[in-house]
Parts: structure tokens; sequence; C-alpha cells
């Protein structure tokens, strides 16, 4: 695994982290910004995008 994904991996795991908490506190908007965040990552990430 090179560097770059192992920041990725660690960006998504803490993001997944922050979204456990919006979601337990009932922050809708914040969990929106988060998801959004996630997809962008992810589709940064994608090869065919």
């Amino acid at each position: 695994m090179n560097t770059a994904t192992t920041r990725t991996s660690l960006k998504v795991d803490d993001y997944l982290d922050l979204l456990s908490l919006a979601v337990k506190v009932g922050d809708l908007k914040w969990q929106k910004e988060i998801k959004c965040r996630l997809q962008f990552i992810a589709c940064r990430n994608c090869k065919s995008c």
C-alpha cells in the first residue's frame, strides 16, 4: 500500500467515525456534509471518473 492510499484510508476511517458521531447526536446537516465529503473522496480515487 502506498502513502497516498494509506492517507486516503485514514481519511475515510476518520470521516466514518465522524459520521457515526453525527448520527448519534442527530445532526442531519453534519451527516449530509460528511456523506458529501466521503462521496468526493470516493470519486477522486475512482479510476473511471
